[in-house]
């Protein structure tokens, strides 16, 4: 193009393909960051956590491996239902969520998905697990997955979470439900083994909660959740988490007595069951962080689950 001025300029191409390349990256970008933040929804850590002590308790039930087939649909149907209910909490708790720095980054407050949509996923998970379970394992499986899912969203959620200190106690009962449902799926029934898992996890849950509980005290008294540092103080707190961690240690040493298991769990539940203690006695004398408990804890579980499982196809 010549000027007024006579000078000769020469116009910029438009920038046609590369403008469309730039958005389909940013597109592909948004739906990642879409996609990952409906699967923090869920929230993996805690499933993953819960679903190993599924596992063992098929093993245990068909006394060696039930077939990928049968533990693959039981996961996915877990996977599901635990997932939706994450989800739900989510959704109900999004109010404190973004008042606490601990959460405040989570899918909802961030404002990634909206808290409707963030329902409607959570509720559309607990469905499809419910259907897949029934259909694809037995009915029983899907009313201990779903009998889970109502505990956790009415009963703790909505109920105890923000209005009894023994929110953890009562509530730890969903996440326990997990060693029914696979019990339930390879015999289609209840018995000794798996109320005795149920009972481990079910004591494992208080002093674990807790020990995070100590770590953040201050974001939960912000908002008014009454948990058991926040009430009772760090004290008596630290006193109960060593209450629960002998009575735990103690509960898991009377699984061999159901007949599925042999020594090498045994050696395995004492050893851990010391370990337990040990690390919940240094917390209540202040040598330790809480959270070394926490991580401790962690570890724990799946070694515990795990020993059981081991020692099935051992012996």
């Amino acid at each position: 193009m010549i000027t007024r001025a006579g000078r000769l300029v020469i116009a910029a191409k438009p920038r046609i393909g590369s403008d469309a390349a730039d958005g389909e990256r940013a597109l592909r970008t948004d739906l990642r960051t879409l996609a990952r933040a409906y699967i923090a929804l869920t929230k993996p850590g805690i499933i993953w956590l819960l679903l190993v002590t599924t596992v063992p308790a098929m093993v245990m039930a068909n006394d060696g491996w039930p077939g990928l087939d049968t533990v693959a649909l039981v996961l996915l149907g877990g996977i599901l239902t635990a997932g939706g209910a994450n989800a739900i909490n989510q959704w109900y708790d999004r109010d404190i969520d973004a008042i606490m720095a601990r959460t405040a980054k989570r899918p909802i407050p961030s404002g990634l998905v909206p808290p409707a949509a963030a329902l409607a996923w959570g509720t559309a998970l607990v469905i499809a697990g419910g259907i897949q379970l029934t259909l694809t394992v037995n009915w029983l499986s899907a009313v201990w997955a779903l009998a889970a899912v109502g505990f956790y969203v009415f009963i703790y959620t909505a109920w105890l979470k923000r209005s009894s200190v023994q929110n953890i106690v009562i509530g730890g009962a969903a996440g326990a439900v997990p060693p029914l449902v696979g019990w339930a799926a390879v015999r289609g029934s209840v018995d000794v083994a798996p109320v005795i898992l149920f009972l481990i996890v079910f004591l494992w849950t208080p002093p674990h909660f807790w020990a995070l509980a100590l770590r953040y005290k201050d974001e939960y008294a912000s908002v008014n959740v009454p948990m058991l540092p926040v009430v009772r103080g760090e004290a008596e707190t630290k006193k109960q988490i060593l209450i629960y961690a002998v009575i735990l240690a103690a509960v898991s040493l009377l699984l061999p007595l159901s007949g599925d298991v042999s020594w090498i769990y045994l050696g395995a539940a004492a050893v851990l069951g010391i370990g337990f203690i040990v690390q919940a006695a240094r917390v209540y004398r202040d040598d330790i962080a809480p959270m070394r408990l926490f991580f401790f804890s962690i570890f724990y579980l799946p070694a515990l689950f795990l020993a059981a499982l081991i020692d099935v196809f051992a012996l």
